[in-house]
Protein backbone atom coordinates (compact mmCIF):
# COMPACT_ATOMS: atom_id res chain seq x y z
CA UNK A 1 0.00 0.00 0.00
CA UNK A 2 2.90 2.35 0.71
CA UNK A 3 4.03 2.08 -2.93
CA UNK A 4 0.74 3.45 -4.25
CA UNK A 5 0.85 6.45 -1.87
CA UNK A 6 4.22 7.64 -3.18
CA UNK A 7 4.81 9.36 -6.54
CA UNK A 8 5.65 6.78 -9.16
CA UNK A 9 9.04 7.07 -10.85
CA UNK A 10 9.27 7.94 -14.52
CA UNK A 11 10.28 4.39 -15.48
CA UNK A 12 6.88 3.13 -14.27
CA UNK A 13 4.51 5.96 -15.21
CA UNK A 14 6.19 6.77 -18.54
CA UNK A 15 5.83 3.25 -19.99
CA UNK A 16 2.22 3.10 -18.72
CA UNK A 17 1.41 6.26 -20.69
CA UNK A 18 3.32 4.89 -23.70
CA UNK A 19 1.33 1.63 -23.66
CA UNK A 20 -1.97 3.52 -23.48
CA UNK A 21 -0.90 5.81 -26.34
CA UNK A 22 0.22 2.85 -28.45
CA UNK A 23 -3.18 1.21 -27.96
CA UNK A 24 -5.05 4.43 -28.78
CA UNK A 25 -3.03 5.01 -31.95
CA UNK A 26 -3.33 1.35 -32.93
CA UNK A 27 -7.12 1.50 -32.66
CA UNK A 28 -7.30 4.88 -34.45
CA UNK A 29 -8.29 6.92 -31.41
CA UNK A 30 -6.98 10.23 -30.11
CA UNK A 31 -6.87 11.43 -26.54
CA UNK A 32 -7.78 14.88 -25.35
CA UNK A 33 -10.11 16.34 -22.77
CA UNK A 34 -11.40 19.34 -24.73
CA UNK A 35 -12.93 17.14 -27.41
CA UNK A 36 -15.37 15.92 -24.77
CA UNK A 37 -16.95 19.36 -24.53
CA UNK A 38 -17.65 19.19 -28.27
CA UNK A 39 -19.16 15.73 -27.79
CA UNK A 40 -21.36 16.92 -24.90
CA UNK A 41 -22.56 19.90 -26.94
CA UNK A 42 -23.37 17.60 -29.87
CA UNK A 43 -25.30 15.27 -27.54
CA UNK A 44 -27.24 18.33 -26.30
CA UNK A 45 -28.27 19.23 -29.86
CA UNK A 46 -25.86 22.07 -30.65
CA UNK A 47 -25.34 20.56 -34.11
CA UNK A 48 -28.77 21.87 -35.11
CA UNK A 49 -27.43 25.43 -34.92
CA UNK A 50 -23.67 25.26 -35.35
CA UNK A 51 -21.90 23.29 -38.07
CA UNK A 52 -18.89 22.54 -35.82
CA UNK A 53 -21.06 20.31 -33.62
CA UNK A 54 -22.49 18.27 -36.52
CA UNK A 55 -20.55 15.01 -36.31
CA UNK A 56 -21.03 11.41 -35.24
CA UNK A 57 -20.81 11.94 -31.50
CA UNK A 58 -21.67 8.30 -30.81
CA UNK A 59 -18.21 7.34 -32.05
CA UNK A 60 -16.74 9.49 -29.25
CA UNK A 61 -18.69 8.01 -26.33
CA UNK A 62 -15.60 6.08 -25.27
CA UNK A 63 -13.79 9.36 -24.58
CA UNK A 64 -16.53 10.41 -22.14
CA UNK A 65 -15.56 7.36 -20.08
CA UNK A 66 -12.06 8.89 -19.88
CA UNK A 67 -13.60 12.04 -18.33
CA UNK A 68 -15.60 9.99 -15.83
CA UNK A 69 -12.43 8.05 -14.99
CA UNK A 70 -10.54 11.30 -14.42
CA UNK A 71 -13.28 12.60 -12.12
CA UNK A 72 -13.62 9.39 -10.10
CA UNK A 73 -9.87 8.79 -10.12
CA UNK A 74 -9.24 12.29 -8.80
CA UNK A 75 -11.84 11.76 -6.07
CA UNK A 76 -10.33 8.43 -5.03
CA UNK A 77 -6.79 9.79 -5.14
CA UNK A 78 -7.67 12.85 -3.07
CA UNK A 79 -9.80 11.20 -0.41
CA UNK A 80 -8.22 7.74 -0.14
CA UNK A 81 -4.69 7.82 -1.54
CA UNK A 82 -3.39 11.23 -0.51
CA UNK A 83 -0.23 11.37 1.52
CA UNK A 84 -0.50 14.72 3.35
CA UNK A 85 3.04 16.01 3.62
CA UNK A 86 4.44 19.49 3.39
CA UNK A 87 6.13 20.32 0.13
CA UNK A 88 9.83 21.00 0.16
CA UNK A 89 10.16 24.39 -1.55
CA UNK A 90 13.24 26.47 -2.09
CA UNK A 91 13.81 29.56 0.03
CA UNK A 92 13.57 31.74 -3.10
CA UNK A 93 10.11 30.32 -3.92
CA UNK A 94 8.92 30.82 -0.34
CA UNK A 95 10.18 34.41 -0.41
CA UNK A 96 8.46 35.11 -3.75
CA UNK A 97 5.17 33.62 -2.59
CA UNK A 98 5.32 35.57 0.68
CA UNK A 99 5.73 38.80 -1.29
CA UNK A 100 2.65 37.82 -3.34
CA UNK A 101 0.63 37.47 -0.11
CA UNK A 102 0.51 33.71 0.41
CA UNK A 103 0.47 32.27 3.94
CA UNK A 104 1.24 28.70 5.05
CA UNK A 105 3.40 28.15 1.98
CA UNK A 106 4.06 24.52 1.10
CA UNK A 107 1.22 23.07 3.17
CA UNK A 108 -1.30 22.69 0.35
CA UNK A 109 -1.38 22.36 -3.41
CA UNK A 110 -4.57 24.44 -3.34
CA UNK A 111 -3.77 27.57 -1.35
CA UNK A 112 -6.87 29.18 0.17
CA UNK A 113 -5.75 32.58 -1.15
CA UNK A 114 -6.74 31.28 -4.60
CA UNK A 115 -9.12 28.37 -4.03
CA UNK A 116 -11.38 29.35 -1.13
CA UNK A 117 -15.01 30.30 -1.74
CA UNK A 118 -14.22 33.83 -0.55
CA UNK A 119 -11.60 34.17 -3.29
CA UNK A 120 -13.86 32.68 -5.96
CA UNK A 121 -16.92 34.81 -5.16
CA UNK A 122 -15.06 38.10 -5.07
CA UNK A 123 -15.33 40.48 -8.03
CA UNK A 124 -11.73 39.72 -8.96
CA UNK A 125 -12.31 35.96 -8.64
CA UNK A 126 -15.41 35.99 -10.82
CA UNK A 127 -13.72 38.15 -13.46
CA UNK A 128 -10.68 35.85 -13.52
CA UNK A 129 -12.92 32.79 -13.93
CA UNK A 130 -14.97 34.35 -16.74
CA UNK A 131 -12.05 35.88 -18.65
CA UNK A 132 -9.80 32.87 -18.01
CA UNK A 133 -12.52 30.44 -19.07
CA UNK A 134 -13.10 32.38 -22.28
CA UNK A 135 -9.38 32.50 -23.04
CA UNK A 136 -8.92 28.79 -22.36
CA UNK A 137 -11.92 27.91 -24.52
CA UNK A 138 -10.82 30.21 -27.32
CA UNK A 139 -7.22 29.00 -27.13
CA UNK A 140 -8.26 25.36 -27.14
CA UNK A 141 -10.40 25.84 -30.24
CA UNK A 142 -7.81 28.04 -31.96
CA UNK A 143 -4.96 25.57 -31.24
CA UNK A 144 -7.06 22.63 -32.39
CA UNK A 145 -6.97 20.90 -29.02
CA UNK A 146 -6.03 21.15 -25.38
CA UNK A 147 -2.74 20.66 -23.60
CA UNK A 148 -3.34 16.98 -22.93
CA UNK A 149 -4.38 16.29 -26.52
CA UNK A 150 -1.38 18.03 -28.04
CA UNK A 151 1.22 17.04 -25.46
CA UNK A 152 0.23 13.39 -25.17
CA UNK A 153 -1.50 12.36 -28.39
CA UNK A 154 0.00 14.91 -30.77
CA UNK A 155 3.60 14.45 -29.69
CA UNK A 156 3.18 10.66 -29.54
CA UNK A 157 2.10 10.64 -33.17
CA UNK A 158 4.93 13.05 -34.12
CA UNK A 159 2.71 15.93 -35.27
CA UNK A 160 4.58 19.19 -35.88
CA UNK A 161 1.53 21.39 -35.04
CA UNK A 162 1.37 19.71 -31.62
CA UNK A 163 5.05 20.41 -31.00
CA UNK A 164 4.48 24.07 -31.87
CA UNK A 165 1.37 24.17 -29.65
CA UNK A 166 3.21 22.60 -26.68
CA UNK A 167 6.06 25.11 -27.03
CA UNK A 168 3.40 27.84 -27.09
CA UNK A 169 1.77 26.42 -23.94
CA UNK A 170 5.08 26.54 -22.08
CA UNK A 171 5.91 30.05 -23.30
CA UNK A 172 2.42 31.24 -22.39
CA UNK A 173 2.77 29.71 -18.93
CA UNK A 174 6.12 31.41 -18.38
CA UNK A 175 4.74 34.77 -19.53
CA UNK A 176 1.69 34.34 -17.31
CA UNK A 177 3.53 33.44 -14.13
CA UNK A 178 6.38 35.94 -14.49
CA UNK A 179 4.65 38.95 -16.08
CA UNK A 180 0.87 38.82 -15.80
CA UNK A 181 0.26 36.95 -12.50
CA UNK A 182 2.27 39.37 -10.31
CA UNK A 183 0.22 42.31 -11.61
CA UNK A 184 -3.11 40.51 -10.94
CA UNK A 185 -2.32 39.54 -7.37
Amino acid sequence: MEYILQPWPWYVSGPCIAIIMFLLIYFGRTFGMSSNLRTLCAIGGAGKRVEFFKFDWKSQKWNLVVVLGAIFGGFIAHYFLSNPINMDLSEATIKDLTVLGFNDIGQSLLPPELFSWDAVFSIKGILILIIGGFLVGFGTRYAGGCTSGHAITGLSSLQLPSLIAVIGFFLGGLIMIHLIYPTLF
